[in-house]
């Protein structure tokens, strides 16, 4: 079983014995044993990965193995591998490890899986922490492997609950990043100091779409199969029936060639899918928040070009289309509707009628004609038609 000056640098060892450690890692020690001053007994949030490893192993070298408890949250969205992983990670390092049961899978809104998921999850993570476990082993602080990297992340919505929670985070406040995170894992020779990020089963779930058990478990079962078949970094995302496979560029290829490629489509279908798809792009860490992230990222920079848009296209087109249109559409066409319509139709109507019909024929009888209608047909009859002589001051010219 390793001791506590293994994982630190010779100028933060406390126990008296010289060891050997990297001048990265001896510096490294010194600050998070700065930050733990005055802390009696420190929680790890510990998951076995390489953050979290790194940290218990420098709270180790600072405060010594009987002050450093790993708490190891276990739900159906820890895989059975990784959980047996971080067990040998801790016993590597000498790090009592704690187990507590997280209930994030009762909770709606993780269910609902949001991009805000994953602060749920450390929600309840550090809530049971606090209830459960801070009060029987005499805690005093809680810590979790965030480094300088996460920091700048924008798809980290976890570090909001720990942030509430008030867990401190030595590592990005000691300034180091994912690379100065391996490296100290290297020389520290943990055994996770090469492995890959290995994200919580429910980051393979699309945002929205219900996060259930049965769904971790189909995940689960397939990333199981396929690191049997000799894959170590992968993700199996969720779509449905649809399996869609991330691997590194450089084994696309093998998986998708004989005889691999029947022990790949065969190993995901018995995992409960129905179809099986091969990424092309390979490893995307963050795929799906970072994808919503993006749809996100044009919102802002479409508020200035709606507002300059809405702009002239409301000033200029409502100038013109409701002022001059407007006033040309009643003036001139009122016009000349009503006064050269009237006028024409009144006088060249009746003139030319009454002049071309009644000079060809007897104009007695035309001008007769203008009065009563019935003339025609008296003509005949009466010669009193003659005795008005009314008829001629009519068309008084």
């Amino acid at each position: 079983m390793a001791t506590a000056c293994q994982w630190a640098g010779a100028a933060a060892c406390n126990c008296g014995v010289t060891s050997v450690g990297t001048d990265e890692t001896a510096l490294a020690t010194e600050r998070v044993a700065e930050q733990l001053r005055g802390v009696g007994r420190l929680g790890v949030a510990f998951s076995g990965g390489v953050d979290s490893s790194v940290l218990l192993a420098l709270a180790v070298g600072a405060l010594g193995a009987d002050r450093v408890v790993a708490v190891l949250g276990v739900s159906p969205s820890l895989a059975a591998d990784e959980r047996a992983a971080a067990h040998r990670v801790a016993r590597r390092i000498g790090a009592v490890v704690v187990e507590v049961e997280t209930r994030e899978g009762e909770r709606e809104a993780y269910r609902a899986n949001g991009p805000d998921r994953c602060f749920h999850c450390k929600d309840e993570l550090f809530t049971r922490i606090g209830a459960d476990v801070a009060q029987r082993h005499r805690l005093d602080a809680v810590a979790y492997g965030e480094n300088a990297d996460d920091v700048r992340r924008p798809d980290r919505p976890g570090a909001r609950a720990a942030a509430e929670h008030r867990v401190l985070t030595p590592l990005a406040v000691a300034g180091l990043d994912k690379a100065a995170v391996r490296r100290i894992a290297r020389a520290l020779d943990l055994p996770c100091a090469d492995k890959p990020a290995a994200p919580c089963l429910a980051s393979r779930i699309p945002h929205h779409q219900i996060v259930s058990p049965r769904k971790l478990g189909q995940v689960e079962r397939a990333e199981a199969a396929l690191r049997r078949l000799g894959f170590g970094d992968l993700r199996v995302r969720h779509h449905g029936d649809i399996a869609r496979i991330e691997l590194p560029a450089g084994d696309l290829v093998r998986a998708a060639s004989e005889p691999l490629r029947e022990l790949v489509h065969r190993a995901v279908i018995e995992a409960g899918f129905r179809f099986v798809t091969l990424d092309l792009a390979g490893i995307q860490s963050g795929a799906f928040t970072g994808a919503y992230l993006r749809e996100d990222q044009p919102s802002p920079s479409a508020r200035p070009e709606t507002k300059p848009t809405a702009r002239p296209e409301t000033k200029p087109t409502a100038g013109p289309e409701t002022k001059p249109t407007a006033r040309p559409e009643t003036k001139p066409t009122a016009g000349p509707e009503t006064k050269p319509t009237a006028r024409p139709e009144t006088k060249p109507t009746a003139g030319p009628e009454v002049k071309s019909t009644r000079r060809p024929e007897t104009e007695p009888d035309a001008r007769m004609e203008t009065k009563p209608d019935a003339t025609p047909e008296t003509r005949p009859e009466a010669e009193p038609a003659r005795t008005e002589p009314e008829a001629e001051a009519e068309p008084a010219r």
